[in-house]
């Protein structure tokens, strides 16, 4: 009688673990993402970033790289794997291409004002006005070029990084981040609450 109370239980209490105490845990790599924004953004707009380090005295140089190797068997595989934060593949190449080209195009249209950074990762339309026909349709064009270009950017970049696709929104949202910090002074960023200013 008692053994069978306990076995009652006991499946009770899987029963209860199972149906009421069920969480998932979706890990989003924000860091690496972060990371990938951030060389994306300054390669297709061409603000790479080179930091050269300072001099050092020949046997310092030869200290460190003696205590790099050593270091480098106890080192943790992330610390090793630099290239980890990098992604690329053809298809990443091949729209980075293409927005570095159609960036020149765009440039005028940024610093007239008539197209700004909104806060999901895409380029928005300001204010068409003093625009002609032609231009208005030129404008139109390239913006939806791009705005597909970075469609397709993010889901290549969650793919790569093994991000679930109803994630890509997250990662749409650091870009736009990256977007904003490469942008030129004057030019329209939307901010988080909706509102949009002109870039100081």
């Amino acid at each position: 009688m008692r053994r069978e109370k306990t076995t009652k239980l006991a499946v009770l209490a899987v029963f209860f673990m199972m149906f009421s105490c069920v969480t998932i845990n979706i890990y989003f790599p924000a860091e690496k993402v972060n990371r990938v924004a951030d060389e994306i953004a300054k390669e297709v707009r061409g603000k790479e970033v080179k930091e050269k380090p300072a001099p050092q005295p020949k046997s310092e140089k030869e200290g460190r790289i003696i205590n790099i190797r050593f270091a480098g068997f106890f080192a943790p595989r992330e610390a090793c794997a630099a290239e980890a934060t990098e992604v690329s593949n053809a298809v990443i190449r091949s729209i980075k291409e293409r927005m570095k080209e159609r960036f020149a195009l765009l440039v005028p249209f940024f610093d007239a004002g008539n197209i700004g950074e909104n806060n999901e990762g895409f380029l928005s339309l300001r204010n068409v006005s003093g625009l002609s026909v032609k231009q208005r349709a030129r404008l139109n064009k390239l913006v939806k070029a791009e705005n597909k270009d970075r469609e397709a950017l993010y889901a290549e970049v969650a793919k790569a990084l093994n991000i679930a696709p109803d994630q890509v929104s997250r990662v749409a949202k650091i870009f736009a981040g990256k977007w904003h910090e490469t942008c030129r002074k004057g030019w329209w960023i939307q901010l988080d609450d909706g509102t949009w200013t002109r870039k100081q």
